[in-house]
């Protein structure tokens, strides 16, 4: 952690809705003038989509049919590991892109599917970083350890698998069978190092369908906020100011001390009233040590 160059981590798996919430963090960093240098989970990846596949057939030789990108086996944790204290120690680092589409890797003239070379971070406000590995913690690598915020995005179980099949048979043209293929492989990855994730988070944000899910592969589509809670989760409710939300979004309620639920629709203003006095004081802790 670093009071002079502060970490925020977004942690949640493919599909969770990680990016609602960097949405909503980068309405607040337009809003209060603050630059982040944006680091993207997928380019600490360790190989690129041929060589993944490559590496997964050869551990399939193996008997190993559970290789994913969920594991640490796939990814250069060390390296996000070092970012983040690196940037917290001096506000510099080194970033890289992994170019998902076409779209993406023409500017760049690459193929998709390969990472843009490494290159120096320019100033920044702070560090911002949207990923599977955010709070990841193994026998060797801790780098939640690092972050300022860490945040997770947790759908249950077959919300989440309804994200994602519907989304890579729509978007990707998977069949349904190579899709829950993909979710079975992870499984013990997801299991062994995301799920443990979320009990280091400082907020955790988990939408909660009001609608039967209870089969995800059948499902047509996916419940709309409307149809959802969202239940956010405060590791320290210290300093939050509950009645303050309370008043704010209509029809939310406190399950537990630690605890509200919002209707899903109002997901965004939620975090809109939670994260700004958070960035605000962290921004404002920065100024004072910096002013040292």
């Amino acid at each position: 952690m670093s009071v002079k160059h502060p970490v925020i981590a977004i942690t949640g798996s493919s599909g969770a809705g990680t990016s609602s919430v960097t949405k909503s963090f980068q309405h607040v960093f337009r809003r209060e003038n603050l630059n982040a240098a944006i680091i993207e989970g997928d380019s600490f990846h360790k190989y690129d989509r041929k060589s993944m596949k490559e590496a997964a057939a050869e551990q399939a030789k193996k008997g190993n049919n559970h290789f994913s990108h969920f594991g640490p086996e796939a990814n250069e944790l060390g390296a996000l590991e070092n970012l983040f204290k690196t940037y917290g120690d001096t506000g510099s680092g080194k970033r890289r892109y992994y170019l998902h589409n076409h779209e993406e890797a023409a500017p760049y003239k690459q193929e998709p599917g390969t990472f843009t070379p490494w290159q120096d971070l320019p100033p920044s406000d702070l560090l911002f970083y949207e990923g599977l590995h955010g709070a990841v913690v193994t026998d060797t690598v801790n780098v939640a350890q690092y972050a300022d915020l860490l945040v997770g995005v947790v759908p249950i179980i077959n919300l989440e698998w309804i994200q994602k099949l519907i989304r890579d048979k729509s978007a990707r043209g998977y069949s349904t069978e190579a899709v829950v293929d993909t979710i079975l492989r992870r499984m013990p990855d997801y299991v062994n190092y995301l799920t443990p994730q979320f009990s280091r988070t400082h907020v955790n944000f988990q939408r909660v369908p009001t609608v039967d899910t209870s089969n995800p592969v059948i499902a047509q589509d996916i419940p709309t906020a409307d149809e959802s809670f969202v239940v956010i989760r405060f590791a320290n409710p210290k300093g939050i100011d509950f009645p303050y939300l309370l008043s704010m979004i209509r029809d939310s309620f406190m399950s537990r001390p630690n605890v509200i639920v919002v209707p899903g629709g109002k997901m965004e203003l939620a975090m809109q009233l939670i994260f700004t006095p958070m960035i605000l004081r962290i921004m404002e802790n920065k100024k004072r040590a910096m002013a040292l």
